[in-house]
């Protein structure tokens, strides 16, 4: 059967797709991890494919970082060791049956298999912008609601920080040639120091990803410029 171009809304519409990030959500809840569903899986589409469109990438490669970006986490229904790579291997038996091009087949698995901080590196535009969008998704809203009185805040480093966040913007400069986080963070909820201990690994690889777009990366929080 002859290939053709796949489309994002097929992808968000794809009810296998649906089950995966569900069950993927479903499981992180159980161990604790904030939300991994479909908000998350929207926002970072939205946001790689705000990333290209402002560096003037075209509409095809745009469409395919919203599609790694909406499909990177499908590998939590896994485990959430080595997520990355299992859910690589997922997205390659789902895409192939529906016919993907190859070449584009492989710049969407290779992106979602190296979204990890641990393991990844950006290696193309897709997954450039992938790691952004990823690393970058710093929001209140992520802490399950169970998990948001202070004794279970208190418990969780990772529950207090994302709790503290109440604005979060990214802003591709062009012609600055940057890239810029702005937090907001409630330091009585949690300290700024609390944010480098959980995330200083996360925003070194977005500073990596960041120079393969040709951009410097700038974390400011509170308006202070901290990288």
């Amino acid at each position: 059967m002859s290939k053709r171009q796949i489309t994002f809304e097929e992808i968000k519409h794809n009810q296998e797709i649906s089950t995966y990030i569900k069950k993927g959500n479903d499981l992180l809840g159980a161990i604790g991890f904030t939300e991994h569903g479909f908000a998350h899986a929207g926002k970072v589409a939205e946001r790689a494919a705000e990333i290209l469109t402002a560096l003037g990438y075209d509409s095809r490669t745009i469409e395919l970082a919203k599609i790694a970006g909406y499909i990177h986490d499908i590998g939590n229904c896994i485990n959430r060791h080595d997520h990355a790579q299992s859910g690589a291997v997922m997205a390659f038996r789902i895409l192939d049956r529906m016919h993907f091009d190859a070449e584009e087949l492989a710049d969407i698995i290779g992106a979602v298999g190296n979204h990890d901080e641990g393991t990844g590196v950006a290696f193309s535009p897709i997954s450039a912008a992938l790691i952004l969008a990823d690393k970058s998704d710093v929001r209140r809203s992520r802490v399950r609601y169970k998990n948001r009185n202070e004794e279970k805040l208190s418990e969780d480093i990772h529950d207090r920080v994302n709790y503290a966040v109440h604005h979060s913007y990214l802003t591709v400069n062009p012609e600055q040639k940057s890239i810029v986080l702005e937090l907001s963070i409630d330091t009585e909820i949690s300290a700024v120091m609390e944010y480098f201990e959980i995330f200083l690994t996360r925003m070194s690889m977005c500073r990596n990803a960041a120079q393969f777009l040709g951009l410097s990366f700038e974390l400011n929080i509170n308006n202070t410029r901290l990288l």
